[in-house]
């Protein structure tokens, strides 16, 4: 499990440009609620079990799961209907948060194969030696489809990045979380990888 330390100055330094951002944002309602942070769910509506994932594109246990476990849960458990998936961002640092920022921008059909890529290629864009990470993401980002443009817009969005936090930490008190990936199986919770599909697929059987 990483450990993450929540921050306001963590994710108001992903907003180089204020000023600007700022009155790009201000024009929306203040109380309007963002499409970007609707709920991101995947699987059978009707399922018993509703298994969360907060995660970080930045944590390395993260991405384990997602590359190693998580296909084999996508076919075996939500593709055939036994239980519906929800992401959940619980970013750690500005690169991160970013990386959030561009996946929630995205088409919701682009949503998770963007995670997906994402985290297959994690230590080449996030994490390798020398240059720029952001630069890296803004590649991963116009494989995506999102313009140069688009991206400075959106990793400049202040308010939306406020937005995210403000979730982030509701999340993490209302449920103690205290690293990532952080699990619940309808009312209970896991808070580590679960490292192999048949341990995740115990906890979905109790659940049930």
């Amino acid at each position: 499990m990483t450990r993450l330390s929540l921050s306001r100055r963590l994710f108001v330094s992903a907003a180089p440009a204020l000023a600007v951002a700022g009155s790009v944002s201000a024009s929306r309602a203040a109380d309007a609620v963002d499409p970007r942070l609707s709920p991101r769910i995947i699987g059978n509506p009707n399922a018993k079990v509703l298994v969360q994932e907060w995660f970080s594109l930045t944590c390395t246990h993260c991405a384990h799961f997602a590359t190693e476990e998580f296909p084999k849960i996508k076919e075996q458990l939500i593709d055939t209907g036994k239980i519906r998936y929800q992401f959940h961002d619980f970013c750690g640092d500005r690169v991160g948060l970013t990386a959030a920022m561009v996946a929630r921008s995205l088409p919701q059909d682009r949503y998770v194969p963007f995670l997906e890529a994402l985290f297959s290629s994690q230590m080449q864009w996030a994490f390798a030696a020398g240059g720029d990470p952001m630069q890296r993401l803004q590649q991963m980002s116009a494989l995506a489809g999102v313009s140069a443009t688009q991206f400075q817009s959106i990793s400049q969005d202040n308010v939306f990045a406020e937005a995210l936090f403000d979730q982030v930490k509701k999340d993490s008190d209302t449920y103690n979380i205290q690293g990532t990936p952080y699990f619940r199986f309808n009312n209970t919770h896991y808070d580590q990888d679960p490292e192999t599909y048949e341990k995740f697929a115990d906890l979905v059987a109790k659940a049930s």
